[in-house]
């Protein structure tokens, strides 16, 4: 039995389509539990309550998500990572508050490195460009650097200026 088909034995009148989008849930409870988008540029938002909305994103495109936990004796758990999302049917790995997941590029874990992360995405901004459109090979690098304890490369305009040339001879 096909989804199609699934779908009108429930008795819903149109076949059953795949939402094209990756929807982020984002919470913010003071003191405890923040999980924000640091960039990206969201198709849709959408507000649950007071604590918690709903980001959605088009395939393609590149966002950072930090998570950061705490309880009353301190952080218990801080990480980034920064995904490109996928469009139905291609692969993807899973990452809690992600739906359906995304390519991970970079993942770090521990407020040092994310911080780091933070501080260098800071940098690229003040640079001049946008962080959603930086080489996702660069956030690749970014992240196994940090997580070999070596410093990275800086991204600047000469090395995005060659990522866009790039893209335009090999999509």
């Amino acid at each position: 039995m096909t989804s199609a088909t699934t779908s009108r034995a429930r008795g819903n009148a149109l076949p059953f389509v795949r939402d094209p989008l990756t929807h982020v849930e984002l919470t913010h409870i003071d003191k405890r539990v923040e999980n924000w988008v640091r960039f990206g540029h969201e198709a849709q938002e959408q507000i649950l309550d007071r604590r918690r909305r709903i980001f959605s994103f088009c395939p393609g495109s590149i966002f950072a998500f930090v998570r950061w936990v705490a309880n009353d004796f301190g952080t218990i758990a801080s990480r980034i990572d920064i995904l490109r999302t996928v469009a139905p049917g291609e692969p993807c790995q899973t990452v809690p508050f992600v739906q359906p997941g995304g390519e991970i590029l970079l993942r770090v874990a521990g407020w040092p490195k994310v911080e780091q992360v933070l501080r260098h995405i800071d940098a690229v901004e003040e640079a001049g460009i946008d962080a959603c459109a930086v080489s996702p090979d660069h956030w690749r690098h970014v992240g196994n650097r940090l997580n070999a304890g070596e410093p990275s490369r800086p991204y600047t305009m000469a090395r995005h200026r060659a990522w866009l040339r790039r893209r335009e001879i090999r999509p």
